[in-house]
């Protein structure tokens, strides 16, 4: 066996290698600037002020855009260099605006917005928000010393993608629900053969109602402008159209039982027929019909008439009562006169913005918005369609491009709308229809069961936990009140409706609080035999748990644009360590939680221990110290331990909130700082400048697949629940459980096996991927758990995956196998959780001695990271597994590392054999034919089992 190798400069893949043709670019700097100074001067038309700020972001950071232009777009210097100066501008303008020492830039003669940025660079969005995670990576210490330590919160860059991506999908749902009632042509034989031929032509009906959808969102929806809200508001639109637009261009009869299955004495009552089809709430559909009529008188000064006093052909055989009727809108002249005013209104509304014209969106223009589909399921994964979904989902929450097209209503409607095809957007609100049926009619506080729970703690905790939801709540839905002392500055402008939005997602998360806090406090009961569960019920921690996980299924029902993950982390002041012990039991106790929302979450738990846990200011760190005291030293020197979590006195202080007659608790404080409660647990308060990707999921933002999220769960199921007091105990606390072990060891150990197992599905696919051996997934494996209890200290602010790639081409060279560097990176950017920066931005903390005029701390591609930090780190590992020899299993053997301080703890799992993972991979059947079988889910699988006994039972009574 030869020893581990270095990475040869021919194995390296040049799209994270360090750049070597900087040549002449790095001698003279002239021929970049002078074309960036060109892109500025005429491309732009800048004018001095925010001209003299790019030129100085720019060379700033030029030097690295030389050395990584290989890493940027297709890797040419041409294309990085186009992104670069993308990245520069769009920065400047985001953040020079934001700042008050320089607001003349936002000026409406002088400003620019990032359509025009792109359409000087010749880039499209897609492609943009792709790769502005290597320049907020790359250049966050620069910006960080030029625009404040909270540029990137300024930056808004994950909101701005959101919202692109949700337009993106809107639009496809507005576009297919219009052509579903009305004809594409304003009977124009040649506009309607241009539609045919794909030319983007559009009706100027359809024209209409995008843009009093957009007036919608500016005037009315404000910073709520979350996916579900601007469905209704779609909906809303539709009706307002199927009103007004003249009969002749309908594709529908109002008879049509299919589409109008809400009748009564007085005709089709259309408003509830729009709700069976589109799963929406009738009365959030009239509330929202209402502000669009008023809309139309304000802005278009037309007169509203009530329906049921008009006489006219599209109203025939309509139920009249409580719908709205301006005469001629829909006529000309008065629709060329209102587009022409709702366009103006738009520029007016949008012009002092300058992020996104929303308009780009029914113009269809596929040089902005890329020329391949992004919200179709027939694009391959490792396109842009994944990145979009990515970001669509709470994480890819709603649906997987995998998932088979179906009836939004179909399983509550049975089926009677199977033309309609499942979308994520009617998926998102078929999803919502599960808070209005079974969540929204629950009381908004505990049930009697619940409050026996309560009271019968040492002493009575059910003011705690009142008083502690609605701190909470509040501070993750503000009201408008709190203004910008809020936490975010994005609450300007806040209107009457945001009120409404923020205490209904309140009650909503109350609710679900209460109903599944009910269902653990059995569960627990059940296991203790008792009803005291106070070291349970006083915990602080595990209360704000709950809240943020209620929360955030909310958040993930609405996909809300303003609130993505982790914001419910920072706003409650718990950390990911915290929130990955109630995931799988929340799961658990929810039986009513739809598939898509138990996808979330899963998804979620991916996310949070694949590197957020190991993030700095993770609590994690403060419970590893306990459980491997060895790694104190090396984990404060880098400073990870989290800081002490918030009080609730302090978070209601900062928002500002009122205990609305609630009586004060005043030994709230004693039992969060309680060492027998919580410890020294501490929560951190997330800097701008952490390595972080700008496409947060919410469910990856980029989010796993359905088959494989099925595996790791199947995995997890076979575990008991996790025991949820020893879990939020203190750190030091011994486990109650018994075996001598402390609560830190015993959370250690549970946390290091969910680790395991989600790499062992990882490492499952990339090897079935390349078509490996089984004894190279078993080494692969084995080394991984070597590594995370011997050398723990290389997870630190890192990814796991970085950790598995490694291990790969490692265990390859030892085993003499024909396998690069680039040839791992290139299967892995298949994998479905894959963020290039994974690859091309390693953490990395040099030693003094080997820092060579580096900065101390750096983020570095990963083949620099193998060759100076990996190997030498597990050099003895690797020598080890390889003269194990190809048989050899050598289960449960850790072997020992002399003087190592990440030696193994008590409490950390034994280094096992690969576990049996269930194969949910279609197979083909036929040579000839591209048919696949899929094999059946356990549930289905014991479901049809039961039909099965029950078929024969009722054979052998027929016999």
């Amino acid at each position: 066996m030869s020893p581990p190798a270095m990475v040869k400069m021919e194995d390296t893949n040049p799209e994270i290698s360090a750049s070597n043709s900087s040549n002449s670019e790095s001698r003279d700097s002239d021929p970049v600037g002078a074309r960036f100074t060109d892109l500025c001067k005429n491309g732009l038309s800048l004018d001095e002020n925010p001209y003299t700020q790019a030129m100085k972001l720019f060379k700033e950071t030029k030097h690295l855009l030389i050395s990584n232009a290989s890493a940027i777009g297709n890797g040419t210097p041409e294309e990085a260099e186009r992104f670069w100066f993308a990245f520069v501008l769009y920065s400047v303008k985001t953040l020079s605006e934001k700042n008050s020492d320089n607001s003349q830039l936002s000026s409406d003669d002088n400003g620019f917005s990032l359509f025009q940025i792109l359409r000087a660079v010749k880039l499209n969005i897609v492609d943009f928000f792709k790769e502005l995670p290597q320049f907020v990576v790359k250049a966050g210490p620069i910006l960080s010393n030029l625009y404040g330590i909270d540029w990137e919160n300024k930056l808004e860059a994950k909101e701005l993608q959101a919202n692109f991506v949700y337009l993106s999908l809107l639009s496809k749902y507005y576009k297919r629900a219009y052509r579903e009632f009305f004809l594409t042509s304003d009977a124009n034989a040649d506009k309607q053969s241009a539609v045919a031929s794909g030319t983007g032509y559009v009706s100027e009906y359809h024209r209409f109602g995008w843009l009093l959808f957009l007036a919608l969102r500016v005037h009315v929806f404000s910073r709520f402008k979350d996916l579900l809200t601007c469905a209704n508001g779609l909906v809303a639109i539709l009706a307002i159209l199927i009103i007004h637009v003249p009969v002749r261009f309908r594709k529908f009869s109002i008879h049509d039982s299919t589409h109008f299955v809400k009748k009564g004495g007085k005709g089709v009552d259309l408003l509830a027929s729009l709700c069976n089809i589109y799963d929406t709430s009738e009365d959030e559909l009239r509330n929202t019909m209402e502000m669009a009529n008023a809309l139309i008188a304000d802005i278009l000064k037309k007169k509203p008439c009530s329906a049921s006093e008009c006489v006219h052909e599209n109203l025939e055989n309509m139920d009249p009562d409580g719908l709205t009727y301006f005469e001629g809108l829909m006529e000309e002249p008065s629709l060329s006169s209102s587009l022409d005013i709702l366009e103006k209104d738009y520029d007016d509304a949008i012009r002092s913005k300058g992020e996104l014209d929303e308009r780009v969106f029914i113009n269809e223009e596929d040089s902005l918005l890329g020329s391949r589909s992004i919200s179709g399921g027939s694009m391959n994964l490792s396109g842009v369609k994944r990145k979009v979904d990515s970001i669509a989902s709470p994480t890819k929450t709603i649906t997987s491009p995998l998932s088979p097209h179906r009836s939004p209503a179909s399983h509550v409607n049975g089926g009677a709308n199977s033309k309609m095809v499942a979308t994520p957007v009617s998926t998102a609100m078929t999803t919502a229809k599960w808070l209005r049926t079974f969540i929204s009619p629950l009381p908004s506080k505990p049930s009697t069961e619940l409050e026996g729970f309560l009271a019968s703690c040492d002493r009575d905790v059910t003011n705690d936990v009142i008083r502690r939801a609605q701190v909470i709540l509040e501070a993750i839905f503000p009201s408008i009140s709190l203004g910008e002392r809020c936490v975010t500055g994005s609450l300007q402008g806040a209107n009457l409706m945001d009120n409404i939005w923020a205490e209904q997602r309140r009650l909503e998360a109350l609710k679900l609080y209460y109903r599944v806090l009910e269902a653990m406090c059995r569960a627990e009961a059940q296991i203790l035999h008792a009803t005291n569960l106070t070291s349970l019920l006083t915990n602080e921690r595990f209360h704000r748990c709950m809240l943020a996980c209620s929360a955030e299924l909310v958040l993930a029902t609405h996909k809300t644009v303003t609130m993505l993950f982790p914001a419910v982390l920072e706003r409650t002041g718990i950390t990911a360590f915290d929130l990955s012990k109630v995931i799988e039991s929340f799961i658990r106790h929810e039986e009513s939680l739809p598939r898509e929302l138990r996808r979330h979450l899963n998804s979620l738990e991916e996310r949070l221990l694949e590197s957020m846990v190991w993030e700095k200011g993770s609590s994690m760190y403060n419970s590893l110290t306990v459980a491997r005291p060895a790694l104190s030293a090396e984990i404060n020197r880098l400073m990870l331990l989290a800081e002490p979590m918030p009080s609730l006195d302090e978070i209601a202080m900062q928002i500002n909130f009122s205990c609305g007659g609630l009586p004060p608790v005043p030994s709230l404080q004693k039992h969060e700082n309680s060492p027998g409660q919580n410890g020294d647990i501490r929560s951190p308060k997330r800097l701008c400048t952490d390595y972080r990707s700008v496409l947060l999921e919410r469910n990856s933002f980029t989010s796993p697949v359905k088959d494989r999220l099925l595996a790791l769960s199947n995995l997890k199921s076979k575990l008991p629940p996790p025991p949820l007091q020893s879990a939020f105990a203190s750190p030091t606390r011994p486990n109650p459980g018994g075996g001598g072990e402390t609560c830190a060891e015993t959370g250690i150990s549970i946390f290091f096996s969910k680790i395991v197992k989600l790499a062992a599905v990882r490492i499952n696919g990339m090897v079935e991927r390349m078509q490996l051996s089984q004894q190279i997934r078993e080494n692969v494996y084995r080394l991984f758990q070597q590594i995370l209890v011997q050398r723990t200290s290389l997870f630190f602010n890192r990814h796991i995956d970085q950790i598995i790639l490694c291990c790969f081409y490692g265990v390859a060279k030892i085993s003499q196998l024909t396998l690069t560097f680039r040839e791992i990176i290139h299967n892995y950017r298949k994998q479905p959780q894959c963020k290039s920066l994974v690859f091309r931005s390693v953490y990395v903390d040099w030693p003094p001695a080997r820092r060579n005029g580096r900065p101390a701390q750096e983020h570095v591609d990963v083949i620099t990271f193998y060759n100076e930090i990996f190997i030498p780190s597990v050099k003895s590992l690797l020598v080890e597994l390889g003269s194990a020899g190809p048989t050899t299993t050598r289960a449960n053997v850790v072997p020992e590392a002399n003087n190592n301080n990440d030696a193994q703890c008590p409490g950390s799992p034994k280094v096992s054999t690969f576990p049996t993972l269930p194969d949910m991979s279609p197979k083909k059947v036929s040579a000839a034919h591209n048919v696949y079988v899929s094999p059946l889910r356990s549930s289905k699988y014991a479901k049809a089992e039961r039909h099965s006994q029950l078929r024969q039972c009722r054979c052998g009574v027929g016999q």
